[in-house]
């Protein structure tokens, strides 16, 4: 089987494991490590969408580059900061 040719592609698929990970602490019980999981991971990307050149962008490159950054780097940390804000429920 013949994996990702771009570091785009191979990163990408990075993201969407660390999302799956972060779903399945969701799931499993510690909800607020799932969406700072989650948040980190779109934080990461958007990163690594800035850095990297064009050519190599692979399934990371959805639109511009600008409009990639700004929306993975908002939706990151606005996970973060939910995760940080919502009260925690009464045992």
């Amino acid at each position: 089987m013949i994996g990702p040719r771009s570091r785009g592609s191979q990163l990408y698929l990075l993201h969407l494991l660390a999302v799956l990970v972060g779903l399945v602490l969701v799931v499993v019980g510690p909800w607020r490590a799932g969406i700072i999981v989650i948040g980190a991971a779109f934080v990461v990307g958007a990163f690594a969408r800035f850095v990297m050149p064009v050519d190599h962008t692979g399934m990371l490159r959805v639109r511009g580059k600008a409009f990639d950054v700004f929306w993975m780097t908002t939706l990151g940390i606005s996970l973060v900061v939910l995760a940080a804000v919502v009260p925690g429920q009464p045992t």
